[in-house]
């Protein structure tokens, strides 16, 4: 399947897939985990980046694996502004290659590896990033645009 094709639920209950998006510019950001304290600076960062993005033309969207029962409390927690989708069977995840595995207190486990993607309006990926930091991510993201 396309990954432009796939359609995911967000926290305000609706489905979504990239195709959605079309016409737009769109900066879609795979994280780890809700309520992490890395996923937590990035998330906030870009709530706090947000109209800067949107004046540049940019949609931003969030994906993890968790819940959209879990998305709902982190954006309640966090005070976020951001459209995340819950990607629970791992269709996009897969589709952009971020589950990686990883090492976790010495058993490896397979989890999502902090991606930041950047695609045209035709929803082509035109920029990846992948292995990227939260700390400070969002801000040279944004300065690079």
């Amino acid at each position: 399947m396309n990954y432009l094709d796939i359609s995911l639920q967000a926290q305000d209950n609706q489905f979504y897939s990239l195709r959605s998006f079309a016409g737009k510019k769109v900066i879609l950001f795979f994280y780890p985990k809700d309520m992490t304290e890395g996923c937590t600076i990035e998330a906030r960062d870009f709530t706090l980046y947000k109209e800067r993005f949107e004046a540049k033309g940019y949609t931003i969207i969030g994906v993890s694996r968790d819940s959209v029962k879990s998305h709902c409390s982190f954006i309640e927690k966090e005070g976020l502004d951001l459209l995340l989708l819950a990607d629970t069977e791992e269709l996009l995840v897969n589709a952009f290659q971020v589950l990686k595995e990883k090492n976790m207190y010495g058993k490896k486990v397979m989890g999502v590896e902090r991606s930041t993607f950047i695609l045209n309006e035709q929803g082509g990926i035109v920029q990846e990033l992948r292995k990227v930091s939260a700390i400070g991510h969002v801000q040279s993201l944004y300065d690079s645009l």
